[in-house]
């Protein structure tokens, strides 16, 4: 065992790109309310720096309130340091509330605007949610800023589902260092003091654990999900907000409950993408087919991202289970390899079952609810990984590369509507689709010149000469 306990933790950080950290502490963190007030205790203690990093905020009592909170911290002559997406925080606030923030000393930056150069960068986001103070304390999370984290009461609303953790301990360096790779490329880079390291770190607990920073293309975390769909001996429960992921990721855990592996999916009721939560959904009949048991939160938007499996290993972060998050995003994940944190793990889980419906086939082989239907609420949100999922049945019916579930034949009618919608136009009106065909080509062709004349420039240019002083 002990030979075959070292071959694994190899082998996952070959597959993760991620060394295996001891010393750690973590505190399981459930929902807006334990995750603020954690934040809270924490941001007033600065006397260094606040790296702060969340995809969103929003200019409401909760962004308004630790907006606050950052703002006097950096009157007070902590180095203060905000990073937020520029997709996900736009139009959720003013100009009034960043104008407030530098004012203040507050060091924000937007992760990714639109550039001239850039025409299609805006498909990689910053989806990391985390918080480094003082080198001493950091967050990992799937929590963002905004009121639908604690709920109404006197609306009947709850508040969203979503888990985050407390990290104390060596890894903090890790994510520490995580900041500031992302940092780095919104400007000018921290300063060396504000990037701590391992070895400068007491131990404050006795987890092992794992800090996964992707960045795009990288795909560690993808490989490891894989991994341990192909590892897992006992059971596999997964919770994720937006759920489409790829075609080899079901056959994987398709073929884990086929072979007697307890395989779960908690995915949300209702949702604010419907179009991803529609696209889940198609791929709710093979998962129960091999034996997967997939159930539906029934509360207000699960947006929680988390995985638990054998007793062991547990994940938590800002990586959902779909391509956008696993291949285009900037994402923070931390996978802890320790009994008693995946047992706390597994208890929140087994609690959150109790609020949610299984979903099942009937004798007539459709997907429905285990119970009577429940009402759905309709939100309004973003597009870009449901269009992820619109793009593999199409190309999959096309290319004839996999078997198609009848759930996906809506999606299929849709698109075949979208681009019949699309060849009229370009027959009776030739310069609704030609005019914006030129227009984004001269666009393209004239953000590659650019581009290729400061790799040019670059290239000119005499290399900096070597620091001596580390």
């Amino acid at each position: 065992m002990p030979g075959r306990t070292l071959i694994s933790q190899e082998v996952l950080a070959r597959v993760t790109g991620a060394p295996l950290i001891g010393g750690n502490s973590l505190r399981l963190l459930k929902d807006g309310a334990e995750n603020y007030a954690a934040w809270r205790e924490a941001l007033l203690a600065a006397r260094r720096w606040i790296h702060f990093e969340t995809f969103l905020i929003h200019d409401d009592e909760v962004g308004r309130e630790f907006a606050a909170i950052l703002m006097a911290k950096a009157r007070e002559g902590v180095r203060v340091r905000l990073l937020c997406d520029w997709v996900g925080t736009a139009r959720r606030t003013s100009r009034r509330f960043w104008r407030a923030l530098r004012e203040a000393g507050v060091e924000a930056r937007l992760f990714n605007p639109p550039q001239f150069v850039s025409p299609f960068a805006w498909i990689s986001r910053d989806h990391r949610k985390m918080i480094g103070v003082d080198g001493e304390v950091a967050f990992v999370t799937g929590v963002c800023l905004g009121r639908m984290w604690l709920g109404d009461p006197q609306r009947g609303l709850d508040p969203w589902r979503d888990t985050g953790v407390e990290v104390r301990g060596p890894a903090v360096a890790d994510i520490e260092q995580a900041f500031a790779q992302i940092w780095a490329t919104t400007g000018d880079p921290l300063p060396d003091e504000e990037i701590p390291r391992r070895h400068t770190i007491r131990p404050a607990g006795d987890i092992r654990l794992r800090v996964i920073a992707g960045t795009p293309n990288t795909a560690g975390l993808y490989r490891l999900d894989h991994f341990i769909a192909a590892a897992a001996r006992r059971y596999l429960w997964l919770t994720d907000a937006y759920f489409v992921a790829t075609t080899s990721y079901v056959q994987a855990l398709c073929t884990a409950a086929r072979d007697g592996v307890d395989v779960r999916l908690l995915a949300p009721g209702s949702s604010d993408i419907p179009l991803v939560a529609f696209l889940s959904r198609a791929m709710y009949r093979p998962l129960l087919e091999a034996g997967v048991r997939v159930f539906e939160w029934n509360g207000s938007m699960l947006h929680a991202k988390t995985a638990v499996a054998d007793r062991y290993w547990a994940r938590v972060g800002s990586t959902n289970l779909n391509l956008s998050s696993w291949l285009g995003n900037w994402e923070l994940d931390i996978v802890a390899e320790d009994e008693g944190f995946a047992r706390q793990m597994e208890e929140m889980y087994l609690q959150d079952l109790e609020r949610a419906t299984e979903i099942v086939l009937t004798p007539r082989h459709r997907v429905r609810p285990s119970g009577p239907p429940r009402p759905r609420r309709r939100r309004r949100g973003r597009m870009a990984v449901g269009a992820l999922g619109i793009s593999s049945a199409v190309g999959a019916s096309i290319a004839n590369l996999r078997l198609l579930g009848p759930a996906e034949a809506r999606v299929l009618a849709a698109a075949a509507a979208l681009l019949l919608a699309l060849s009229l136009v370009a027959l009776l009106w030739p310069w609704a689709v030609t005019v914006p065909a030129a227009v984004l080509g001269l666009w393209i062709a004239l953000t590659l010149l650019v581009r290729a004349w400061q790799l040019h420039k670059r290239a000119s240019q005499p290399p900096d000469p070597p620091n001596k002083s580390r």
